[in-house]
């Protein structure tokens, strides 16, 4: 069957309503079964969302589809959990024009203390050492939600369908063709689809694009708790026989709290009473926060490495944890995945300015090229710090120990270490600099100046 080439056919429309009111449902009004974006964005969690808001200033027509109506609670990107925004990550939110909607709710890191139990390795980490105000933020994810579901809100040339999903997705020579299941069916076209479904994606399986697995055998068991003697703006790293632990602040004495641990130990953590948790959580810090006054719901996570096999099929692109889901023991996932957002937008960028095809292969493959060295190495980095620091064998014990002396000791290592995870070690996009994105030398226009509607 021939279809329109995307870009040719706009068809009126608005975008949902993010606000509770609204319940983040699209509004319901007649359509047509089809109609043609430059970008179609499958997944509106904070990966997906926060490209679709670094395209912003371009000329080009977006849509993204989510399986959760934005603004409802139940999106799993959106809940009360929290992320470990970085320095960089930071600026690329600022870049984007999104910061000033986050930082009222957002708690600077501007000390890191990393320790193991029993042993005497510790090394500290700090914002002035690196002449910045903060290391990273602690930002709950429903903050991130609320942010980017009222800025994509605000577009008009970016389309929100929520509650729908990307069922089906034919690759043609000049775009795709997918398949969209909400209140109704619908056909999109696009020149670009970029995969952002998750860990599990499905569009990663539909186009055969095999993905590796390690399982950790671990889970992460997450919740708030309040504590006796906070210390302002600190995070703690804290490496047991039990698997590690990380305290995030929160502002005055509430922190976030991540416990790594086997399946068995995991579930062990979840059925003690609150009183036996505060208790086993205080003495594996060796009470250098006192005692541990409250304990909110805690959740436990699997954990698991997942790495696709390539991020770019024809005129797909696999971001966030579709291409890559690491472990949380560095907080390096959501923060490299948005320097991946970051570069893929200056890549559009450059099509956009030229006027040229934004599912152009040669570019998007120099995107996936470019983007190697920072995935490989984080990648790299997450799985080393989780195997060192789980393994209870004596070499690499004394081994592990001596590192993190070393890395106190030696003030250029350490400042290397922190640049790393702020997110400043590699190849820097517009965005992550600091600088507007916009298409080409910013002359204002569209590749497709006579369309300007939207699709629901």
């Amino acid at each position: 069957m021939k279809t329109a080439a995307p870009g040719r056919q706009r068809q009126a429309g608005r975008s949902a309503d993010p606000s509770p009111g609204g319940g983040g449902r699209n509004r319901k009004e007649n359509r047509p079964a089809s109609a043609a974006q430059d970008v179609l964005i499958a997944g509106g969690g904070m990966v997906g969302a926060s490209l679709a808001a670094a395209l912003a200033p371009l000329p080009l027509q977006i849509a993204v589809v989510e399986a959760v109506a934005f603004g409802s609670r139940s999106q799993p990107s959106y809940d009360d959990r929290i992320t470990a925004v970085s320095w960089g990550s930071r600026r690329i939110f600022e870049s984007i024009g999104l910061w000033p909607q986050i930082a009222p709710e957002a708690t600077p890191i501007q000390h890191i203390h990393v320790s193991d139990r029993g042993h005497p390795g510790m090394t500290r980490l700090h914002a002035e050492e690196m002449g910045v105000t903060a290391l990273g933020y602690v930002v709950p994810n429903r903050v991130i939600g609320r942010a980017l579901a009222g800025f994509l809100a605000q577009q008009p040339h970016i389309t929100l369908l929520a509650p729908a999903k990307l069922t089906a997705v034919q690759t043609q020579g000049d775009g795709v063709v997918a398949s969209v299941a909400g209140e109704r069916v619908r056909t999109l076209q696009a020149r670009l689809l970029v995969a952002a479904d998750g860990a599990n994606s499905q569009i990663r399986a539909q186009l055969g694009i095999a993905a590796r697995t390690w399982d950790y055998g671990q889970s992460a068991v997450i919740c708030n708790v309040s504590v006796e003697r906070p210390q302002a703006h600190t995070a703690f790293e804290r490496f047991t026989a039990n698997g590690p632990l990380a305290l995030l602040p929160m502002g005055e004495d509430r922190y976030a709290l991540i416990w790594t641990a086997a399946g068995q130990r995991a579930q062990a953590l979840l059925a003690m009473s609150d009183a036996e948790f505060l208790e086993a959580a205080a003495a594996a810090f060796n009470g250098r926060c006192g005692k541990f006054l409250k304990a909110g719901k805690r959740h436990a996570y699997p954990l698991s490495l997942v790495r696709a096999d390539t991020q770019l099929r024809g005129r797909v692109v696999v971001v966030g944890n579709a291409a890559h889901s690491l472990h949380p023991i560095a907080g390096q996932g959501f923060n490299l995945s948005l320097r991946d957002v970051a570069a893929l937008a200056d890549t559009l960028a450059e099509s956009a300015g030229s006027g040229g095809d934004v599912g152009e292969q040669q570019r998007l493959a120099a995107y996936v090229r470019a983007r190697r060295r920072d995935q490989t190495g984080t990648t790299l980095f997450t799985d080393f710090l989780t195997r060192v620091f789980s393994n209870p064998l004596l070499p690499v014990v004394w081994a592990r120990n001596a590192g993190l002396l070393a890395l106190e000791l030696l003030p250029p290592v350490r400042q290397l270490l922190a640049r790393h995870s702020m997110g400043l070690t590699s190849r820097m996009s517009r965005l992550a600099r600091g600088a507007p994105l916009t298409a080409g030398n910013g002359v204002p226009g569209s590749l497709h100046p006579h369309n300007h509607g939207r699709v629901e």
